[in-house]
């Protein structure tokens, strides 16, 4: 509740960019072809109800609306200011808005931090400025501000106030890229979708991505919030908010832009090495519950089947179409996307036959031929009235639909009938050819909860998306209701962690086993006999290790002796170990040499942590050896995780099957890598400060337990 009641305020300081009940526009025209004519005629297009006072140093009219020399002149408090001016004007008349108790401003100039270092400087005095007078800024460098609910068109671009309304709108959409947004929205507004609030919030000089979010989360008439980024300035605010949103089943969908691995870096940690900037989005975005959909159509389609009141119970599909050809390419689709095509019970396929011809096939998919499309369109609803009752069955996909049935049509009326009678989620989807993508009862089905979304638009995909959103929903309901996981007991191991260094593998798992993760059984030898008195109380065979932190990489100057079977061999292994390290590391402190249990062999895990510029520690998790090195099968979450984030993590492997058992092999235990996890994420969250990279690898998990083998901790 804490978060709800804190961001009430937020939500209401936004309200005047968005409820304004005065607008002043400032740089207003009288010639047609300039921003300031373009902004005053939007408004009075799109009908704002309250009042606009058209700012102008000289003119008496424009539009026929009273002109004012200056925002003071103005007879009444304006809310919200829309600036139509170059740069050289925006910092006095931002100011002179400041002094008149103006609440809200749009800045559409140009030439800020995008342009580099000195514009940096003058987008800061915007922000001085928005601060000295509590004036919240959407921009500089951004197209404006709709809500198409309230006639507010704050935005000269033509794209965006030109498009037809539909009378459904609860969608919000904010965006990090001015054209690109425009070119959603008017994408959008063609696919019969448009959103209630339109926002480019430019450089994000005061308003940011994650405020605009927060007011859509917030408000009633907002029933799903999306977005366009390229990078989360408040990545902790997008995360309360994201925890805030599963509660109230309000989806954030969002499309991050960025996969490349150019965010990757150089680091002396497999963690680090593999940790690009993309993955670590993805991981955020997976833990936080926010939808991270493809491209733009993925929001458009995510947003109308959101929209349609129902989600899909789980991901067992049937497809009823017309052509078997289509039909097959839709099962391919949908499989390749995580869907079943379930095979039908012989008692539903049975019930089907009864209505639907000889030579139609009722498996799925369910193909009625071509009579369906061309000569007998009633075939539609035969395997809809068996579905809706079969127990196996949760989303029922229509690959075609009858074109001419419109609202006054007995089977459509009948079909709808069937659909909201029905906890079943029910598509429809056409081919996209011209003149045929659109049946004539498409307003009637979604006005009755039924989604719509042509094939072009790549229905099956946001379905699938849409299918993952409810099963997190889901899962983040039963997690609110388990208990804290309990605090471990451990010391104060603040003075292990001194600046700047690179910990030797016995100072790294000095710490771990403070935090109760269990290491192999160890000690440091000065000697060879020293060493082989440790490795006789151990007991055979041992490991040696050369105990360095200046080589974190032990195998790079041939460091580590395995499977040493006795005293000989320990007297011999020690002196190679200690001489091949000296001889290729010369300037290295080294603390002698490690002797460690040879553990028994398991499946071989890695766990790490890394700093991510944007997130901050984020905690990483893969299987060892070739998966690892080779097909880089890891996932990333954002520290703190939770119990349900450290199970995520596992499942979401390409070679989770492993972890279960396979050919004969036992499960590993899971429980175990779990306690790992989540011990590591406690430990970051105790030394944020101190520690850069923690890399555990391998770590290694039996049918009962697991093992650190081999554990590597850079500080700060």
């Amino acid at each position: 509740m804490k978060l709800i009641n804190e961001e009430v305020v937020s939500n209401l300081e936004l309200d005047p960019l968005f409820h304004p009940r005065t607008i002043a526009v400032l740089g207003t025209s009288e010639n047609p072809n300039k921003i300031g004519y373009l902004q005053l005629k939007a408004l009075l297009d799109g009908g704002f109800a309250g009042d606009i006072y058209p700012i102008h140093r000289s003119a008496q009219q424009i539009a026929d609306l009273t002109c004012y020399p200056s925002v003071k002149d103005v007879p009444n408090t304006v809310d919200l200011a829309i600036l139509c001016v170059g740069i050289d004007q925006v910092e006095k008349c931002l100011i002179e808005c400041g002094e008149s108790g103006v609440k809200a401003a749009i800045v559409f100039a140009s030439g800020y931090s995008e342009i580099g270092e000195a514009g940096l400087v003058a987008q800061q005095r915007l922000k001085d400025i928005s601060d000295k007078y509590n004036i919240r800024i959407i921009g500089p460098n951004c197209v404006g501000l709709l809500n198409t609910t309230n006639g507010l068109m704050g935005t000269f671009s033509p794209g965006l106030t030109n498009m037809p309304l539909n009378k459904k709108r609860e969608a919000g959409f904010v965006t990090q890229s001015g054209a690109f947004g425009v070119l959603t929205y008017i994408a959008a507004a063609q696919q019969g979708l448009t959103f209630n609030y339109f926002v480019s919030v430019g450089n994000e000089a005061d308003v940011g991505f994650a405020d605009v979010m927060e007011y859509m989360l917030h408000d009633p008439n907002t029933t799903i919030a999306t977005g366009y980024l390229e990078g989360e300035k408040n990545p902790e605010k997008l995360r309360k908010l994201a925890k805030f949103a599963l509660e109230i089943n309000k989806p954030m969908v969002i499309m991050k832009s960025g996969r490349s691995s150019a965010g990757s870096r150089a680091a002396a940690s497999h963690t680090g090495s593999l940790a690009g900037a993309d993955q670590v989005y993805d991981g955020f975005f997976k833990q936080t519950g926010i939808v991270r959909v493809e491209d733009y159509v993925d929001i458009i389609s995510f947003s109308k089947l959101f929209m349609s009141k129902k989600t899909p119970k789980g991901r067992n599909a049937v497809i009823i179409t017309s052509s078997g050809g289509r039909g097959i390419n839709e099962a391919d689709r949908c499989e390749s996307y995580g869907l079943n095509i379930h095979p039908l019970s012989d008692q539903v396929k049975k019930e089907i036959e009864k209505n639907i011809p000889s030579y139609a096939s009722a498996s799925n998919p369910i193909d009625l031929t071509a009579a369906a499309s061309i000569t007998h369109p009633e075939l539609f609803i035969e395997p809809l009235k068996v579905l809706v009752n079969d127990p196996d069955t949760d989303i029922i996909i229509f690959s075609e639909f009858p074109m001419g049935w419109d609202e006054n049509t007995p089977e459509l009326q009948e079909f709808v009938q069937l659909c909201e009678n029905s906890d079943k989620f029910v598509l429809v989807t056409t081919f996209p050819l011209e003149g045929m993508s659109v049946p004539k009862g498409v307003g009637y089905l979604e006005d009755h909860g039924i989604a719509f979304v042509r094939g072009d638009m790549n229905p099956i995909r946001s379905l699938a998306k849409l299918v993952e959103y409810r099963e997190t929903y889901e899962k983040a309901k039963e997690q609110r209701m388990q208990a804290e996981p309990k605090k471990i007991n451990k010391k104060n191991i603040r003075h292990l962690l001194l600046e700047n260094q690179t910990l030797s593998e016995s100072q790294s798992s000095e710490i771990l086993n403070e935090y109760g993760i269990r290491t192999a059984k160890r000690a440091i030898a000065q000697s060879a006999e020293e060493a082989v008195r440790f490795a006789d109380n151990i007991g055979y065979p041992v490991v040696l290790k050369i105990d360095s932190p200046d080589i974190p990489h032990k195998t790079e100057v041939d460091g580590i002796r395995l499977n040493v079977q006795n005293a000989e061999e320990v007297r011999k292994a020690y002196d190679e170990v200690y001489q091949n390290a000296t001889r290729n590391c010369p300037t290295a402190t080294i603390h002698g040499v490690s002797i460690q249990e040879m553990l028994a062999e398991g499946v071989e895990v890695i766990v790490g942590v890394t700093n991510d510029p944007t997130f901050g520690p984020v905690i990483m998790f893969g299987l060892g050896g070739v998966f690892v090195e080779v097909f880089k099968d890891v996932s990333f979450r954002v520290a703190p995780i939770t119990r349900q984030d450290a199970i995520d993590k596992m499942e979401s492997l390409k070679g989770y099957e492993l972890l279960k058992g396979v050919r004969n092999k036992k499960p590993v235990d899971r429980e175990a890598i779990i306690d790992v996890l989540l011990k590591v994420s406690e430990l970051i969250q105790d030394y944020p400060n101190e520690i850069q990279e923690i890399d555990i690898n391998p770590l290694i998990v039996y049918e009962n337990g697991i093992v650190a083998a081999d554990a590597l901790i850079i500080t700060k």
